[in-house]
């Protein structure tokens, strides 16, 4: 029977691929999905302990999301990440933001049309442009993963629909300044674009990084569309709900896609993340000496490892970038880590880094105490393997 030719094209997602390796070996470790060590906070928990005892909580709720939820949520903007959503924005809660970027590429695109996605780039949202039948552009950042705004400029074409940042940044850690997605903003309105905001790690910044919301600029809602999500900062990652904030113009289109794909956001998720968002930003924020200490950690390890590897600054998100010195490939490299040094992480080529052997490691996932193991793990594999 005749398959989808486009979605042969498609890259596979390596999430999988390394958990099926670490399945088949036990005792390992893993220092490669994007999650956080932490549950969700108690009043999330809470909304939810007489959920289903009213008829109207098995039925239908509203395309845009549940109206308490979207009331906190602009609330939590506003004050926040200084977005007015009375100043030409929509906002829709979407099923995690993958779901949320997926239908924002619907909206805004046809097939041919082209994306900008600074290298290195979240590989599900490469997977969806391609899936799109659009054409995904990498463009290189500098040494330690910044914008080159000429670059992005030069990669401009008549086929060009969106720029997309992601800051702070999966999965270098860069947390892009003020000043460079100010430049990408006024790029896009230049060249009538949408600046596509993922901003899913917010709220993991460390040192004197700062996260900086593109759509809170003067005049930037007639072409940003931010994209968040409380997977990380509240440990939702199984319940996906995240939420999009856009121009006006494009709800049309959005409910007709929202109706299509989901019909509506699941009202016990909602439920959930109202009462998580009304706990605030102060129960991810409590959590981040925490991470702080271990990617001091990681960073004083890999001093000890200069002859090996390069690593990225990691100002952000709980990510680090590590550039082997070493001519194997990657995906053997990743392979043997697991089974011969029971440590997991994820391959670079996943993120358009193919140029060189490089891995992402995830410092968000494991206790402190098996952290510890872990850095061993890897930093004696690393040495083996270079």
């Amino acid at each position: 029977m005749r398959r989808s030719e486009t979605l042969a094209s498609v890259q596979s997602p390596i999430i999988p691929v390394v958990g099926e390796w670490l399945k088949n070996s036990p005792g390992a470790l893993s220092l490669g999905q994007g999650m956080v060590s932490y549950p969700p906070p108690t009043s999330a928990l809470s909304a939810i302990q007489n959920f289903g005892t009213q008829p109207e909580h098995h039925l239908y709720g509203p395309a845009s999301g549940y109206a308490p939820l979207l009331e906190q949520i602009k609330h939590k903007l506003y004050r926040e990440n200084h977005l007015d959503l009375n100043q030409g924005y929509q906002l829709m809660v979407t099923a995690g933001s993958n779901m949320a970027f997926l239908n924002v590429l619907l909206a805004i695109t046809d097939p041919g049309d082209e994306i900008i996605l600074p290298v290195p780039y979240y590989f599900n949202q490469e997977m969806a442009i391609s899936m799109r039948n659009c054409i995904p552009v990498s463009v290189a950042t500098d040494a330690q993963y910044h914008l080159q705004l000429d670059a992005i400029e030069n990669a401009i074409t008549d086929k060009t629909r969106a720029i997309v940042t992601v800051s702070p940044n999966n999965p270098s850690g860069a947390v892009y300044s003020e000043a460079s997605l100010r430049a990408v903003n006024q790029l896009c309105l230049k060249y009538g674009l949408y600046h596509i905001s993922d901003e899913a790690y917010e709220y993991f910044t460390y040192d004197d990084a700062k996260h900086f919301s593109p759509g809170s600029i003067r005049g930037a809602s007639t072409h940003t569309i931010s994209l968040y999500s409380l997977s990380k900062a509240y440990g939702f990652a199984s319940w996906r709900i995240g939420y999009i904030v856009f121009p006006e113009a494009l709800l049309p289109e959005l409910l007709k896609i929202q109706d299509t794909n989901l019909i509506c956001p699941p009202l016990i998720t909602q439920y959930a993340a109202l009462g998580a968002l009304k706990t605030g930003s102060v129960y991810c924020l409590a959590q981040l000496p925490t991470f702080a200490t271990k990617r001091q950690w990681l960073v004083g390890a890999f001093d000890e490892l200069k002859n090996y590897c390069e690593i990225s600054s990691c100002e952000g998100a709980f990510y680090v970038l590590i550039k082997l010195h070493t001519d194997r490939k990657v995906l053997n490299v990743v392979q043997n880590l697991i089974e011969q040094f029971k440590i997991a992480v994820i391959p670079g080529s996943a993120f358009g880094l193919n140029d060189g052997c490089y891995l992402r490691v995830s410092y968000g996932m494991l206790t402190e105490a098996d952290f510890h193991d872990a850095i061993t793990r890897l930093t004696t594999g690393l040495k083996a393997n270079c």
